[in-house]
């Protein structure tokens, strides 16, 4: 009786503050009668806001009786309106655009602009404003909006307008979403969200990847978008200790706001391809402190993805500091003859600036998302979202919303699978077939067969081919099972192997896999050059680069997370090797000077074994851990961001005599540290990776089981930060200790954005050093130096055994 009634007065409590609660909505344009798009509006006194759509619609819910709303917009006068609030109502603004003045202010020829002055306070007041605020918490509502303004009728023979579910103009909304998150924040860079809510267009149960963090843009830091994937370099702020040199400012004149003079100063790059903004910045005076941005990316800057970016702030008082309560990132571009454009929006309420955080608040865990995000109704919605919808997102939202639920229907499912799972030799020649059951979650994949042929002289002409069924779970969990056969005409050799996966916990990134059977593999375990690379160079060059030998073997292995950035893994193998040996010598054309070499890299003129036919029994067990880690965590898994430190590793693998008759007996402990992307500011990016080991016992190692390392015998290869470029695949496999290291720095463009001509590539200077030694290998170094683009590389570089030169030459990289 008592939880009765206790539920009921709960009940009642909500009930009364709905009824003293009203949409107090409207509609904002200029004196010109022309749409204000995303202007402020908030309760006087408070953080409490609302946004403006790009219609310049606005809703905010305020509580019954008196309030002031002031209305905010970046060059427009801002306007406070009392009103009386006693129901749902109506109250439409006109903002007048500001007059900013430069009276009192005689620039005389060749003087300096009033604004440098301004600046410099700035800049010398720059630290304080940037750690005054210790810690806080906010409200953030975060809308992305992304869409495409024109695109070609067909793109590699798809229909676009069908493909992408646009209009006849082949115009629409492509991605569409909001979320509410509750948001911590501790100097220097501790963060926390809890997300409140989420809703994505078209995707009912699905989750936004929206992230308060992302937003964080601070222009009181000297250096912008470190790692934001916008440029491989970072931007200097307008008020950074050394933006004098790469600004010019200009006053554009200043104006009174509440007893505050705000001066409104033009942003002008000194160069124009610097990595620099331009636009606008409004600094008070006194306390030289921003009070509002509107500045502008452009490709002349290095930016990637998108033509131009602008990022807006307005700043709101909270207690005696500026906070930003809204954040827009505003772009647009073309790629390819499709225009899209966009933006992503925060706005920050209730702010606490004197937050009182529990212990281990904050953690590793960044983002938490739990289940019940995406299960608020359009009711709550319509009554929560800051931002009103537009008509268009209305109905972005009605019919892929609608679409969605249809197409988790069996029927439409079964007919989608009818059309796509289609037999057609092209697609099992070129691509490969699939057959799909999206309602039971299940699908059969065949590799395509032009990719299954190649050629090598130990197989000569052969066909390797797979199949894989997967079926997924709920959660992201999920089982898979590949059988694959491999035939070589040549030697007439049958090898077929069965592999499983089950992926059983996505929060602890938990697998544990299993295969057996038997294969054609690679003597260097790390692979040297793929399939189809060797079939080239063999057929076209005469260089059969890779070596190969046959194993007969079993599988177990598992992999789990144990702490947070610490993932271990153990495996234990059984395997029966047999060394192989070229059974043709078939070539497209006689190259002179080339001939093919023995299967043996050790007697590359003469076919002999390099190891007898032994068994091996062994364990791998490995630790790795990433310093400073940091992840989301959602229903369907747990999300890993990028870490701001090293990782480090940890392997132990040991070879086991006697077990199923194992010949070997070796214990290898090996250490690795590694960082890619760590930033140098302006000059771009260094990547690193450190190894070392030692085979602590080595009274039986067969060259299989050796300590490998990724050499390189071809011009042309994919890129690997661990990859030597001139050392040979096999020959300096090791059983003893080594020591490896690679190093390498982008500079981002710096200097070959000073060329005219070239700047328009966007090509990226690299420098790197490759350095190896061991036993029978001591001080082997590489530097080379390049440009690449887009994961494609040209450079040239020279090898050094101790100090005498061994090599030299061109290499190619390329990715996808």
């Amino acid at each position: 009786m008592k939880k009765t009634y206790f539920l009921l007065l709960c009940c009642l409590a909500t009930f009364s503050t709905a009824l003293a609660q009203h949409q107090v909505s409207g509609k904002i344009i200029d004196t010109n009668g022309e749409i204000v798009p995303f202007a402020s509006i908030y309760l006087k006194n408070s953080t409490k806001g609302a946004s403006a759509n790009v219609d310049g619609q606005y809703q905010l819910t305020v509580d019954k009786g008196n309030a002031t709303l002031v209305f905010k917009a970046i060059g427009y006068k801002t306007v406070e309106k009392n009103i009386n609030v006693t129901a749902d109502m109506v109250v439409n603004q006109t903002l007048s655009i500001e007059s900013y003045t430069l009276k009192d202010i005689v620039v005389r020829p060749n003087a300096e602009d009033p604004a440098f002055e301004i600046i410099r306070q700035a800049i010398k007041n720059r630290k304080k404003h940037l750690t005054e605020v210790e810690s806080f918490s906010s409200d953030v509502y975060i809308k992305g909006l992304q869409k495409l303004v024109g695109a070609p009728k067909k793109f590699f023979g798809q229909d676009i307008q069908k493909m992408l579910e646009l209009d006849t103009n082949r115009r629409g909304i492509l991605y569409l979403s909001e979320s509410q998150s509750i948001f911590s924040f501790k100097r220097p860079n501790k963060i926390h969200e809890e997300m409140v809510s989420s809703k994505v267009s078209g995707r009912n149960n699905s989750f936004s990847f929206n992230k308060a963090s992302d937003l964080i843009i601070n222009f009181y830091e000297n250096l912008m978008l470190e790692g934001s994937g916008l440029s491989s370099r970072s931007f200097v702020s307008p008020i950074a200790d050394n933006a004098l040199f790469y600004y010019k400012y200009k006053l554009l004149g200043t104006t009174e706001e509440n007893g505050v003079t705000i001066n409104k100063i033009e942003v002008i790059p000194r160069r124009k391809n610097d990595p620099v903004f331009r636009g606008v910045v409004y600094i008070a005076d006194n306390s030289w402190r921003l009070m509002g941005t509107s500045l502008d990316l452009t490709q002349a800057a290095g930016i990637n993805f998108v033509d131009t970016l602008n990022i807006s702030q307005q700043y709101n008082k909270v207690e005696s500091v500026y906070m930003p309560t809204t954040v827009r990132f505003q772009f647009k571009g073309n790629v390819f003859g499709f225009k899209f454009e966009g933006y992503y929006m925060g706005i920050y309420s209730n702010y606490n600036i004197h937050p009182n955080f529990p212990k281990n608040h904050f953690t590793a865990e960044i983002l938490k998302v739990t289940r019940a995000v995406n299960k608020k109704d359009s009711l709550y919605w319509m009554n929560n979202r800051p931002i009103p919808l537009t008509d268009e997102e209305k109905f972005d939202y009605k019919k892929k919303d609608s679409i969605a639920l249809r197409k988790t229907s069996k029927q439409y499912l079964d007919s989608l699978e009818k059309k796509n799972n289609k037999f057609g030799i092209g697609k099992l020649f070129l691509s490969g077939y699939s057959i799909n059951d999206r309602y039971n979650k299940k699908s059969i994949y065949f590799d395509p067969i032009l990719g299954s042929v190649f050629f090598n002289t130990v197989e000569g002409a052969a066909l390797k081919y797979g199949v894989t069924y997967r079926k997924t779970l709920e959660d992201r969990k999920y089982y898979s099972i590949s059988p694959e056969v491999r035939y070589g005409f040549s030697n007439r050799m049958f090898t077929g192997n069965i592999s499983a996966n089950y992926y059983y916990d996505p929060l602890k990134r938990a697998s544990v896999s299993a295969s057996f059977g038997s294969s054609i593999s690679d003597l260097n375990r790390y692979g040297s050059m793929s399939l189809r690379s060797n079939t080239f160079n063999s057929l076209l060059f005469e260089r059969n680069l890779a070596k190969f030998y046959k194993k007969e073997y079993a599988t177990v292995a598992t992999t789990r997370e144990l702490a947070d950035g610490l993932q271990g893994s153990v495996a234990i193998n059984y395997a029966k090797n047999y060394t192989l040996k070229n059974t043709s010598n078939y070539k497209f054309r006689d190259v002179k000077d080339e001939e093919y070499t023995s299967n043996n890299p050790f007697t590359p003129t003469t076919e002999t074994p390099l190891f007898p036919t032994y068994s091996s029994f062994n364990i791998a067990a490995d630790l790795t851990y990433t310093i400073g880690q940091t992840y989301i965590t959602r229903p369907d898994g747990k999300f890993y961001q990028e870490s701001r430190f090293p990782r480090l590793s940890l392997g132990y693998r040991k070879g086991i005599k006697g077990i199923l008759s194992s010949d070997v007996d070796y214990d290898l402990l090996s250490v690795e540290i590694y960082q890619e992307r760590i930033s140098a500011g302006l000059f771009g990016y260094t990547s690193f990776v450190i190894g070392a080991g030692k085979f602590l016992n080595n009274n039986a190692v067969y060259y299989p089981d050796s300590k490998h390392f990724r050499g390189n015998n071809s011009t042309v290869f994919p890129p690997n930060l661990r990859k030597f470029r001139y050392l040979d695949f096999y020959q300096y496999s090791t059983d003893k200790q080594y020591l490896e290291a690679h190093i390498e720095h982008n500079f981002a463009g710096f200097f070959i954005n000073k060329i005219p001509l070239l700047r328009k590539l966007k090509l990226e200077e690299i420098v790197g050093v490759n350095y190896l030694t061991q036993p029978n290998k001591k001080n082997y170094k590489e530097f080379y130096f390049g440009i690449e683009r887009l994961g494609f590389g040209v450079s040239y570089g020279y090898a050094y055994d101790g100090n005498k030169k061994v090599e030299e030459g061109v290499r190619i990289t390329y990715g996808f």
